[in-house]
């Protein structure tokens, strides 16, 4: 097909049809290309794929190309149009498609920073196979390693191989899995429930929808596997409704698992939640399954003794549960050896903000935020100086310019006074006023707060308040005295998580960029007593 020579390598067009890119057309110029081929009697000469998200989502719409004959690997175009699609066909038509390259679409190939840097563990799958796809799904491996374990290993086995692979739990708190996993198994009876957290609150991250929308029988067969470790009969996947997509690709998953007999003798129902951002604390996560309001209650007892519908249950986010394949099928001392020694594996980010190349990508644990942001992100537009990086959403800080160096593990984040979260990551350029994000963030978790407690219900009200006061030059150095003292009181005395996060992106912004807070107050002659 690509001239004397070639090899017999068949030709395909695999295009994102996660979320970002069918928000760019990505559809339409499918179902254009599709029709093109048809209409030029091309159709058997190009295998066009629907595939999972490819990456550089804010390069959408994305196509890969894999034109088998001279050309080797696979080349990723952004911004891909119709007309580009127009010029594939007849670039095929003349036989040239190995030279074929669109008019204004911006080319990637595996040398580019953003791709060479990475290391594809949980999204190995993700713009390789059609996500609706079981047999696809199984050609790559599904469902493999969850046979193997119910047929040679024993519960006990696979939960000793979790806890040596070193993995912690993805959804921010790091808690090991496998101790986790322990804790659920030795609970006596046999009424005991697995759950996935799926609900990705955090503004700016997509990083679990992706893996929903690319691969979901990953994930699945992750959640079947630690059935089986625990002694669950029961699963719950719990996600928000606004991933409609990720939502109707595990649905058709669950079915065609379910109907092949797949997933052992786990059952696993979806729970669509509201989206409020408190369910992804785990106690008010459960509280939703049940029925009932997205509110926490306070712990002990952990849900592992006494959760969904009190019986011990096991909940580990969408990453962590896609992590379990690799490491069931690979060993658990290759997994332990990727990463740090106490932060081991890869992470999934979702990188956006002032950089150049937005998207989602998967670097080992201990890779510099500096490789991820200028490397991989090619830095701010314009050349502008990068000025921070927001880590763990809401619920996280900012890391100054300085120390962009800083390897993106739990305890180095921890140390600047951050988390890494679920693997938000949002770049900050030097035109960013750290009061006003801050507020934004403040006003994020106010509108966000169940109303359960005091300091959460009302501490967020004045804090937001505070910061306010700030951006509008009212405030005094009293006031920001105060903002600081609340901040470490709505810390401490909240109920769950949400409010004992929420100060934290204003007390890192007054850590490192404290000028920004002193440079709105008000002159000490004109202080309001």
């Amino acid at each position: 097909m690509s001239g004397p020579g070639a090899t017999a390598v068949p030709a395909q067009a695999r295009l994102c049809s996660a979320a970002g890119c069918r928000a760019c057309g990505s559809e339409a110029i499918r179902s254009h290309l599709e029709t093109s081929l048809a209409e030029r009697g091309l159709a058997g000469r190009l295998r066009l794929r629907r595939v999972g998200c490819l990456g550089p989502c804010g390069a959408g719409p994305l196509l890969a190309l894999d034109p088998g004959g001279a050309r080797q690997g696979s080349v990723i175009f952004g911004g891909v149009t119709r007309a580009d699609a127009d010029s594939l066909v007849e670039a095929l038509a003349a036989v040239r498609l190995d030279s074929w390259e669109p008019q204004a679409a911006q080319r990637f190939d595996q040398l580019h920073p953003f791709f060479r840097l990475q290391r594809r563990i949980v999204l190995e799958n993700c713009g390789r196979i059609d996500p609706e796809s079981i047999d696809e799904a199984i050609a790559a491996g599904a469902y493999v390693q969850l046979k193997r374990a119910v047929a040679s290993s024993s519960p006990e086995a696979v939960i000793e191989r979790i806890r040596r692979s070193g993995l912690r739990g993805r959804g921010g708190a790091g808690y090991p899995t496998g101790l986790k996993w322990q804790s659920v198994a030795g609970r006596p009876g046999p009424e005991k429930v697995v759950v996935c957290n799926a609900d990705e609150g955090d503004p700016g991250a997509f990083m679990d929808r992706t893996v929903l929308e690319g691969d979901p029988h990953r994930v699945l067969e992750g959640m079947a596997i630690a059935a089986y470790a625990v002694g669950a009969r029961l699963g719950f996947i719990y996600i928000r409704a606004e991933y409609e997509l990720a939502i109707a690709h595990l649905r058709r998953a669950i079915e065609q698992a379910s109907g092949r007999d797949l997933l052992g003798d786990v059952a696993i129902e979806l729970r669509v939640g509201a989206g409020a951002y408190v369910c992804g604390e785990e106690t008010a996560l459960l509280h939703s399954i049940e029925g009932g309001r997205g509110t926490p209650r306070p712990r002990p007892p952990y849900p592992a003794e006494h959760g969904l519908w009190g019986r011990p249950t096991l909940i580990n986010n969408v990453e962590t549960f896609a992590n379990v394949v690799p490491i069931l099928r690979e060993g658990a001392d290759w997994f332990a050896a990727i990463g740090t020694p106490t932060s081991a594996g890869t992470k999934v980010f979702s990188l956006t903000g002032h950089v150049r190349l937005a998207g989602v990508l998967e670097v080992p644990m201990g890779t510099p935020l500096a490789t991820v942001v200028e490397q991989m992100g090619g830095g701010a537009p314009g050349g502008v100086p990068i000025k921070a990086v927001q880590t763990g959403g809401p619920s996280g800080g900012c890391v100054p310019a300085k120390h962009l160096d800083t390897p993106v593990d739990y305890e180095s984040l921890k140390e600047l006074g951050t988390i890494m979260g679920s693997g938000g990551m949002v770049v900050l350029d030097a035109t960013t006023d750290m009061v006003d994000l801050a507020a934004f963030f403040m006003g994020f978790c106010r509108e966000e707060s169940c109303g359960k407690c005091v300091p959460c219900r009302a501490g967020t009200v004045q804090l937001h308040d505070l910061l306010r006061k700030h951006l509008e030059r009212r405030a005094t150095a009293a006031d920001l005295e105060q903002l600081e003292s609340l901040c470490h009181m709505v810390a401490d005395t909240s109920l769950c998580g949400l409010g004992q996060s929420a100060p934290r992106p204003v007390l890192s912004a007054l850590r490192h960029f404290r000028g920004d807070f002193l440079a709105l107050l008000q002159p000490k002659a004109s202080a309001v007593p």
